[in-house]
């Protein structure tokens, strides 16, 4: 028995998110239809993160075990080639929206999703007075100007471990505990492109995208940079801002060594002038 972990990146826009729903296109649903016929057997993948509909993922990790012959090495250009014949089925000439990027071989008690010591989210908005069409599935448009240093200045209350309730949306699993720690967040401007990243030992449901709403807010100037205290304080979802859209979304890294977590979220912390 081999337990196999999986690196897959994918556009989440024409899925009804990660996980297998009945009757719906999800791409847990569409990894392991490829990944049968390459086993050769009925296969069961477990990620990491169950990501919503629309949210992308540059890193997503997933994992299995089965017995099979073909080469681990070997499984995403197998696998690859079934999910880019299933988009080209769909009507896409460039083939599918989901990608197998690494297969390797774990031990015997790896699990993708308990093993797991944190992940890294990115969050992209577009800050410009003109739409930009060709990133409407990849980006959240915010027409009007927004102030960058006010939203440095409130993520910085984020950082650390707190009780994050008040960035919890309603109808999600409900956890024992709702304090997580972010190890590190940082706010950028590139042109127009305002970046949040994000890196943490957990998330709770819409947790990111409530955050990047909260900063969108202050950079808008309906909430002050100092409210974020308060609001992380008073574990009220309703002081909180509006839960950012969700293709504005990325998964980019799952962390399985506490020294790799710590290792990027000190590369993105903020550099003092």
């Amino acid at each position: 028995m081999k337990n196999i972990l999986l690196t897959i990146s994918y556009d989440g826009t024409e899925f009804c998110g990660w996980q297998r729903q009945p009757e719906q296109r999800s791409v847990q649903g569409e990894v392991e239809r490829a990944l049968s016929q390459v086993c050769g057997q009925p296969i069961q993948i477990n990620g990491t993160s169950r990501t919503d509909a629309g949210v992308h993922a540059y890193g997503q990790r997933a994992s299995f075990a089965a017995d099979f012959r073909i080469p681990v090495e070997k499984i995403p250009v197998a696998a690859n080639g079934l999910l880019a014949a299933s988009g080209k089925d769909r009507g896409r000439n460039h083939g599918g929206d989901v990608v197998i990027l690494k297969a390797q071989e774990m031990p015997e008690d790896f699990h993708a999703r308990f093993s797991a010591k944190g992940k890294k989210y990115t969050y992209r908005i577009t800050n410009s007075e003109k739409a930009e069409p060709f990133l409407r599935n990849y980006r959240y448009h915010i027409y009007k100007p927004m102030n960058i240093e006010a939203m440095k200045q409130a993520a910085s209350f984020v950082a650390g471990m707190h009780d994050f309730k008040c960035f919890q949306a309603a109808g999600g699993k409900v956890m024992e505990s709702t304090v997580r720690t972010v190890y590190g967040i940082r706010v950028s401007e590139v042109g127009d492109d305002i970046r949040l990243e994000i890196i943490g030992d957990g998330f709770l449901y819409n947790m990111v995208r409530i955050i990047a709403g909260t900063l969108a807010d202050v950079g808008l100037g309906r909430k002050q940079p100092e409210e974020m205290k308060a609001i992380i304080a008073g574990k009220d979802r309703r002081k909180a801002g509006h839960t950012a859209p969700p293709q504005g979304l990325y998964l980019s890294e799952v962390f399985f060594e506490k020294d790799r977590l710590l290792e990027a979220a000190a590369a993105i912390e903020p550099q003092e002038d």
